[in-house]
């Protein structure tokens, strides 16, 4: 059975910074592209960043770019978010997903598995 937990979430106050991490089991992910979505209450999820399957091309939302950073280990099956300089306006339940290919993948429908979420809360 595949499943993808994430784990890092928590509160934190803004400008601070929060790392992320999405663990794979029951399959390797090695092969394909890793993102991270989130979603706020009454907001569709919306997607943050995504990772090809090497590692070599990443992609950010422009609301993110800059500050959050995606990465990946292969060997552990793992996909990290890396979140600085965070505001309010971040906060959201935070979700992994595994890509059905490759390549690059921003869109929903580029992801074929899902985590159940780390929610993210900033204060003001």
């Amino acid at each position: 059975q595949v499943q993808l937990v994430e784990s890092g979430g928590g509160l934190v106050q803004a400008g601070g910074s929060l790392r992320l991490s999405c663990a794979a089991s029951g399959r390797t992910f090695s092969s394909y592209a890793r993102g991270w979505f989130r979603q706020a209450p009454g907001k569709e999820r919306e997607f943050v960043a995504g990772i090809s399957w090497s590692g070599g091309s990443t992609y950010y939302a422009d609301s993110v770019k800059g500050r959050f950073t995606i990465s990946r280990d292969n060997a552990k099956n793992t996909v990290y978010l890396q979140m600085n300089s965070l505001n309010p306006e971040d906060t959201a339940l935070y979700c992994c997903a595994a890509g059905k290919g490759s390549t690059m993948a921003t869109t929903l429908a580029d992801f074929g598995s899902w985590g159940q979420g780390t929610q993210v809360t900033v204060s003001s």
